[in-house]
């Protein structure tokens, strides 16, 4: 599809080069008349805005053109997408590529395996990440999401991360959070560990664990690793542990206040969370 301004210059081009009358050149190019003597208006703030969208397209390198809308309307823009993806593509920026649709695993009975989370701390789920620093040693990440308000409740980056630390950093989270429903994670042993699974018993949460092979199972905490590697990891040299455990967790407060969210409504899950207080209940020990 040509757009009509390049039909415009193309008709001009045309009338210049072959010397014919503009009636001619545009029946010859499929360019309507009216079209063609359009006297197109610019806006006042066309260079403020397109200027602004060229900040936040670099500030934020994988954002597409509609999360760019949507920081800029919290900004107080009042801007229509179409317009944001006009400048967009005239300014030669790249819009990231969709992620292709995946199947979910069907049952017999023709019902899906996952548990939708219908409320805050209904479902949470966590996972492992593993990346690298500089010199090619590995550290991992132990991410833990809130499914129903997509929120990163927490992020834990260390060299080496076993069921001691999951214990830890979910106990942090339910005294300071409240206690989940249910908690979905893979098989991994960390998780399966018999001190993990007696303790959440205790405080009478619900373990879900996904069948092997199967991470689409745990979509939501996938889709947000694929985030994290997409928009931080793959992009950024970690010269120590301590640098990678700041820049992590300063990447997780502009992911939960910042960063729009399509199923949010472009909006971040922070500020459209109500944070409840706990209730009131006694932490088992963890041994």
């Amino acid at each position: 599809m040509i757009s009509p301004d390049r039909k415009r210059k193309a008709v001009k081009q045309v009338i210049e080069v072959l010397d014919v009358s503009e009636r001619r050149a545009c029946r010859a190019l499929g360019q309507p008349r009216s079209t063609q003597r359009y006297d197109k208006r610019i806006a006042d703030d066309e260079e403020i805005l397109t200027g602004r969208i060229i900040d936040l397209a670099s500030q934020y390198g994988r954002y597409g053109y509609r999360r760019v809308t949507a920081l800029l309307r919290n900004e107080g823009w009042i801007v229509n997408h179409k317009r944001v993806e006009r400048i967009w593509r005239r300014e030669g920026l790249k819009v990231p590529q969709k992620q292709p649709k995946r199947s979910r695993l069907w049952l017999k009975d023709g019902s899906v395996v996952r548990l939708r989370p219908l409320f805050p701390k209904h479902v949470w789920s966590y996972d492992f990440m593993q990346a690298y620093t500089h010199n090619g040693i590995p550290f991992r990440i132990l991410n833990v999401i809130d499914e129903y308000t997509r929120e990163c409740l927490s992020v834990r980056v260390a060299r080496s991360l076993t069921h001691r630390d999951v214990l830890t950093v979910l106990a942090d989270l339910f005294i300071h959070r409240g206690v989940p429903v249910h908690i979905r994670s893979d098989n991994g042993s960390e998780f399966t560990a018999k001190k993990v699974r007696r303790w959440l018993a205790r405080l009478k949460v619900k373990p879900l664990f996904i069948e092997p092979g199967s991470p689409w199972e745990n979509g939501y905490i996938e889709s947000f690793n694929g985030k994290m590697r997409d928009e931080l990891l793959n992009g950024e040299i970690f010269y120590s542990l301590k640098e990678a455990q700041v820049l992590i967790e300063m990447w997780r407060k502009e992911y939960n206040t910042i960063r729009p969210h399509s199923s949010l409504g472009y909006r971040p899950p922070v500020p459209a969370t109500t944070v409840v207080q706990p209730s009131q209940f006694q932490l088992v020990g963890l041994t």
